[in-house]
């Protein structure tokens, strides 16, 4: 393959920027851009090593700067491969990798260091789309997971499911070629069990995807609650910024106000909703129709009740909204004398929490009842999980065809039939993991990385 190089590192001001080249040629055309102070060869590197000398292109000097130097195949992307740090700012880094097209190199795709340690078996295409992710990660969760992901842990719950449909269509071809010495050999309730136990571990992995999802994404969260019962100071809280306007005027907030937040690690997608009441005011009428959308769209409910104030006809009507789904009961002002029916609401919602939104300390209380409510807090962040659509395709569909073989082989059809739907099967499992995948799935994967990655 012909020897790429882009810049690796964000283009802006900066302690250091670095331009990596990776290819057969990447050593030589380093040694035609990189002069060390010490007068040796980078030819003579070995891999692993570094230096310091002066970036030229031409007979012009650039800047000074650090070469480091990967020998294949023990790099990232398994070719030899040269990183070369200089100071950072835009120009700078610009020019170099100038120099390095001077010299002898084609720019980057998208994503095609990391394509090419996939096409060099350096990675699992699982693994790859980790890498993606880890750079992506907006909380230490989704952090955890990638990481996981990108050391083959979704890549090895894949080939333990995929083994386990090897074992069926293995004793499924030897019956079908010796009939008279398999006769005892091939048990159907067995094998289906097997087939049913696949079944298992796929639909296991498939509710990974939303799992996945949420934690990527953030848990979506309504604040909802009357007028005045400390919505928007609760978002405040969480934002820690005066994200939300707050009077003591019912209806301030007309509007879904929505801001992303990390709370003990957990990502929470908040919607400051507007307060639910009956009212002739067009704009916080429309508002109010916008909550309760809001509401059956949240995975999550932040219901906010003011502890001073007795229940009211709002109150009653939101009660009757969110009873039935999951919801983290807001008994707000406890600084304040309390007038309402606060054992009522306990007795509603078994997840209570009593607070001043004023108080700093509560968004403690707020983010260990969010992550033990949503079963974020009790996930195995370490087991793998189905990532993005490509692959929750591909196990739905693996799924799919082994629930056909299992029905199959249960209603008395061919073996060979049963054989195919199970090949069926695995093919979409190895597609999964990339050991069989086209190059046009290969190239959509990489479309949404970075150029220098």
């Amino acid at each position: 393959m012909n020897t790429i190089a882009a810049i690796a590192t964000p283009l802006g001001a900066g302690g250091v920027a670095m331009i990596r080249v990776s290819g057969e040629d990447a050593v030589s055309i380093a040694g035609r851009v990189f002069f060390p102070v010490s007068g040796r060869a980078v030819s003579e590197m070995r891999g692993y090593t570094a230096c310091y000398g002066e970036i030229r292109d031409g007979g012009t000097r650039i800047d000074d700067g650090v070469l480091l130097i990967y020998r294949a195949p023990h790099s990232y992307t398994g070719e030899d491969t040269a990183e070369i740090s200089c100071h950072g700012g835009t120009y700078a880094a610009k020019r170099v990798l100038a120099a390095c097209f001077n010299a002898g190199a084609e720019p980057a795709q998208a994503g095609e260091f990391t394509k090419r340690a996939l096409l060099n078996g350096k990675l699992s295409l699982t693994q790859a789309e980790a890498v993606a992710d880890i750079i992506a990660a907006q909380n230490e969760q989704f952090l955890t997971v990638s990481n996981s992901q990108r050391e083959g842990a979704l890549y090895r719950r894949i080939r333990g499911i995929a083994d386990e449909l090897l074992s069926v269509i293995t004793l499924i071809q030897a019956w079908i070629d010796y009939p008279d010495e398999m006769e005892d050999e091939f048990d159907g309730n067995l094998e289906a069990d097997k087939l049913r136990g696949v079944i298992r571990e796929l639909d296991e992995l498939l509710a990974s995807y939303g799992e996945g999802q949420i934690l990527r994404d953030g848990l979506p969260c309504a604040i909802v609650g009357k007028p005045n019962a400390g919505k928007s100071t609760l978002m405040n809280l969480l934002t820690g910024t005066e994200r939300s306007i707050v009077t003591d005027i019912e209806g301030t907030t007309r509007d879904i106000i929505e801001e992303t937040v990390t709370l003990g690690g957990i990502m929470l997608r908040l919607a400051d909703c507007a307060g639910i009441r009956g009212t002739d005011d067009i704009v916080e009428s429309i508002g109010v129709e916008r909550m309760l959308k809001k509401i059956d769209e949240s995975a999550l409910i932040f219901a906010v009740f003011d502890s001073s104030r007795p229940l009211s006809e709002e109150d009653e009507r939101l009660i009757a909204h969110i009873k039935n789904k999951r919801v983290i009961c807001i008994i707000n002002k406890t600084d304040l004398p309390e007038a309402a029916d606060t054992a009522r609401l306990e007795s509603i919602f078994p997840d209570t929490l009593r607070i001043s939104a004023k108080d700093p300390a509560a968004s403690a209380a707020i983010a260990e009842a969010a992550a033990r409510l949503s079963g974020i807090g009790d996930l195995d962040l370490n087991s793998g999980f189905i990532a993005n659509e490509r692959q929750r395709r591909c196990a739905a569909e693996a799924r799919d065809f082994t629930e056909q073989a299992c029905s199959a082989l249960m209603q008395g059809m061919t073996l060979d039939a049963v054989g195919i739907m199970c090949e069926n099967a695995l093919d979409r499992l190895y597609e999964l993991s990339g050991e069989q995948v086209g190059e046009n799935v290969i190239d959509q994967v990489f479309s949404r990385f970075c150029v220098g990655k």
